[in-house]
C-alpha cells in the first residue's frame, strides 16, 4: 500500500490525476510532518475507502504518534465544525450567528503538535468539506503566524487532488464492481 500503488489505480481517462497525485505529495515543498499529516487528514475526509488504505502507512511512518493522532483529530473535529459552521453561514437567518455554538472542540487549542501544522490540517480537511467559515479562519491564523500563502495553497491542492482521486476510484469501484 502507497502512493505509488495509489497512482497506479487511477484510470487512464483521470492521467491528470494520477500526475497531480505525484506533484502534490512526491514534489511536495512542506515539511514531512506537514505534508504527511495533511494527506492524512485529507485521506479521511475524502470518505475513500481506498485513498486512505493507500496513504496511510506512509503518513503514519512520516508522521511521530501525536502528529498522526493530531491528523486524525484535524480530521475528526473539522467534519463536525465545517457542517456546523457551513450551516450556519449558509442559513438566512443571521441570529444564528449570535447563538453558542456550545460543541466541544478542546483539540483545537492543544492539537499535541504545533498549532501551525494542526491549522494547515484543519484548513485543507475544511477544502474538502467546503466550509468558507473555517477556510478563512484557518487561513488568517496561519497567515498571522507568518505561513505563506504558497504553504497555504500545497495544502488545499493535496484536498483538491486527493477528493478527486477518492471520488474517481470510487466511482470506478462501483462502475466496475
Amino acid at each position: 500500500m502507497s502512493l505509488d500503488d495509489l497512482k497506479s489505480a487511477v484510470p487512464d481517462f483521470a492521467k491528470d490525476l494520477k500526475l497531480n497525485l505525484g506533484s502534490v505529495i512526491g514534489n511536495s515543498e512542506l515539511p514531512q510532518q506537514q505534508l504527511w499529516g495533511t494527506v492524512l487528514a485529507c485521506a479521511i475526509a475524502s470518505r475513500s475507502p481506498r485513498v486512505l488504505t493507500e496513504l496511510e502507512p506512509e503518513a503514519k511512518a512520516n508522521l511521530s504518534p501525536e502528529a498522526y493522532n493530531a491528523a486524525k483529530a484535524a480530521a475528526a473535529v473539522m467534519a463536525m465544525n465545517n457542517v456546523y459552521y457551513r450551516t450556519r453561514h449558509l442559513l438566512s437567518d443571521p441570529e444564528y450567528g449570535n447563538l453558542r455554538a456550545g460543541l466541544r472542540m478542546n483539540v483545537i487549542g492543544n492539537p499535541g503538535v504545533d498549532k501551525v501544522d494542526f491549522e494547515l490540517w484543519s484548513l485543507a480537511v475544511s477544502a474538502i468539506n467546503g466550509c468558507g467559515m473555517c477556510l478563512d479562519s484557518h487561513e488568517q491564523v496561519l497567515r498571522k503566524a507568518g505561513v505563506s500563502r504558497e504553504t497555504i495553497q500545497e495544502a488545499f491542492k493535496i484536498a483538491a487532488v486527493l477528493q478527486a482521486v477518492g471520488a474517481t476510484l470510487d466511482s470506478e469501484a462501483v462502475l466496475n464492481g
